[in-house]
């Protein structure tokens, strides 16, 4: 049985353009579905705006859904009631994408990563102080940094301690959200290569939200495309690199900058016309998912 399952999930907002103008219905996620297996690290693309966040932030009811399906670990998590799905948090946790905004300036950085411990009343002051350090230490920072505040690290470092503070309470999913976006090139590296550590040595299975494609064609495991809420493409990550079927995907991957500064690449431009939003995800073949006729 799969991890995740999302069956159906869709956001509705309402927006007014105006005093006297009738207010319209925005589906910012739009009927979407997949599964996550265990140890999995599934990947969920498009533009800004194809609703991407939303849907992770759906997942864990930090934006209620207008309607749809979500069950981890086989229970349905829009059925929990408050402290049920409070509980349920502690197996189900976000990396923010911006290191920046995503830590509380005033506090220290221990007390950063212990909030999630204090808040579900986990051990003892003592035990938490040394859950920080152990922590601290398995996402490569000094514990004797506890005691400094998040403006004295670089971006990296900060994007450090917020993964330490989402694996305080021992998560077996985490959605990252765009984890590396707001960081140097020079530093992506290294976090995407925590992640991939942390992986295999914590049994975690990932959401990894993105919208650089290289990144997600090197760590993930089978891969989503959104556009405009709904997802157009899904298959394993090799197959949906070297043989697209959507319009949209295939503008998408031909936009990926070539890794030799000499060898060409033809861009593809996207047709919205070719892109039926009401066509169906039909099997292309093993497992190869695209919203073709």
């Amino acid at each position: 049985m799969p991890l995740v399952e999302i069956a159906n999930l869709t956001r509705t907002f309402t927006r007014s353009h105006g005093l006297f103008t009738k207010k319209t219905t925005v589906a910012a996620v739009d009927d979407v579905s997949f599964s996550i297996e265990r140890g999995e690290t599934f990947g969920l693309v498009g533009e800004s705006g194809s609703g991407k966040t939303t849907t992770g932030r759906c997942i864990l009811r930090l934006i209620e859904p207008t309607s749809g399906s979500v069950r981890f670990g086989g229970e349905d998590v829009l059925a929990f009631s408050r402290e049920r799905m409070r509980a349920a948090r502690r197996d189900m946790q976000i990396v923010f994408q911006d290191p920046y905004a995503s830590l509380n300036p005033r506090m220290r950085v221990g007390a950063i990563v212990a909030e999630p411990l204090v808040i579900h009343k986990v051990g003892s002051a003592a035990e938490r102080r040394s859950r920080v350090t152990d922590l601290l230490s398995l996402v490569g920072l000094d514990p004797a940094w506890a005691s400094r505040y998040p403006h004295e690290f670089s971006g990296g470092q900060r994007q450090r301690i917020g993964l330490a503070r989402a694996l305080a309470l021992n998560p077996s999913f985490v959605i990252a959200d765009e984890p590396v976006s707001a960081l140097d090139v020079s530093v992506q590296a290294q976090v995407v290569n925590l992640l991939l550590e942390l992986q295999q040595r914590l049994q975690l299975t990932y959401l990894f939200i993105a919208h650089d494609l290289r990144l997600v064609e090197h760590i993930c495991d089978r891969v989503a495309v959104m556009y405009r809420g709904r997802i157009v493409e899904m298959a394993p990550s090799r197959a949906l690199f070297t043989s697209p079927r959507h319009p949209y995907t295939q503008a998408l991957l031909s936009a990926i900058p070539a890794v030799e500064p000499a060898a060409r690449t033809t861009r593809i431009p996207f047709d919205e016309s070719t892109a039926s939003l009401g066509t169906p995800l039909r099997d292309v073949g093993n497992g190869h998912l695209a919203a073709v006729l």
